[in-house]
């Protein structure tokens, strides 16, 4: 992909590359701290972790359900516990389970969800997960995470597992532009303004970081000066941050690689709504499933361009 390089962003890893990197950094830290796949670990990045602590690392197949019920019965034994999957597998397959053995019993247990997202392309609609941010913030005292790039992700990783009580980290297959460096201050519920602005303000979360900052930069030859808030946590979601965007540029724009319903965007206005009503408009999957394709054809097919951030912001202005 080519996002980012118009002003200068640089490619590095997938984010759950630095997933797995991480894992493996918590793991020798903590040596109670177990590992639960559900037979994907090549593709979550588990499998890093399981290639340094084998005995501290259970496949349970494709078995989505068992996964999170072993997940359970581990920490119920004592064990700090993470489980993954494909986003698509863990929220969608396992939601029932999630509710019922982590969420209703608060276990401090943590999910990583990866291949989320239209940008794992050619792989198809039915392994990209598009609800996910909805059902996992719609699980009382969830943590939800949605990381930009891979020092973030790093950073995410490490922070979840001091955060008591349930989390889902969300990551993505393709390589991303980078926008941090390793000292990184990542602090869950507060979000990063990553570029300063007066005009309107763009919230985004995961890839669409990136691709909010090309956008502003397009804006900008413009005469439209736009913020950009990485918002990497979707829950709890930083109030203050968004009311300060609201108060200070007038007018939200948000971006996301999810389905518009329940996703970034509803949880911002639902904040706007309460706290400072401005003009929004929302960036998202707008009420329908992908196809498969290469990664670029199909954020710009579904609406997930700098170009279409440029548009959003146009329309959201009018209405100041």
């Amino acid at each position: 992909m080519d996002i980012g390089k118009k002003i200068g962003l640089t490619y590095g890893p997938p984010t759950r590359n630095a997933f797995g990197n991480a894992l493996k950094e918590v793991g020798a830290q903590n040596q109670n701290l177990v590992v639960v796949d559900g037979d994907v670990g090549n593709s979550t990045r588990t499998q890093y972790f399981r290639d340094e602590f084998p005995d501290r690392f259970f496949n349970v197949g494709i078995a989505e359900s068992n996964l999170i019920g072993t997940a359970s019965g581990l920490w119920a034994s004592g064990k700090d516990v993470l489980a993954a999957s494909f986003a698509c597998f863990l929220l969608c397959n396992a939601y029932d389970q999630i509710r019922m053995s982590i969420a209703f019993p608060q276990a401090n247990i943590k999910l990583m969800g990866s291949h989320s997202g239209i940008s794992i392309g050619e792989d198809g609609p039915s392994q990209m997960a598009i609800e996910d941010i909805a059902l996992a913030t719609a699980l009382p005292n969830f943590t939800v995470i949605v990381p930009a790039d891979a020092p973030s992700t790093k950073a995410a990783t490490h922070a979840m597992f001091d955060r008591e009580g349930p989390v889902y980290l969300r990551t993505g297959r393709p390589k991303v532009p980078v926008l941090y460096d390793e000292n990184l201050d990542f602090n869950i519920g507060e979000a990063i303004q990553v570029r300063d602005g007066s005009d309107i303000s763009i919230i985004a979360c995961g890839l669409m970081v990136a691709i909010a900052l090309e956008a502003a930069h397009t804006l900008s030859e413009e005469g439209i000066d736009a913020r950009v808030i990485d918002m990497h946590t979707v829950k709890p979601l930083d109030t203050d941050a968004i009311v300060k965007a609201a108060t200070d540029t007038g007018a939200i724009v948000t971006a996301e690689e999810h389905v518009l319903e329940g996703g970034l965007g509803a949880g911002v206005a639902h904040v706007v709504a309460r706290h400072k009503p401005v003009p929004m408009g929302f960036v998202g999957i707008d009420n329908t499933y992908a196809e498969s394709g290469k990664p670029e054809e199909l954020l710009a097919k579904y609406g997930l361009m700098p170009e279409d951030i440029v548009q959003k912001v146009r329309g959201t202005l009018k209405k100041k």
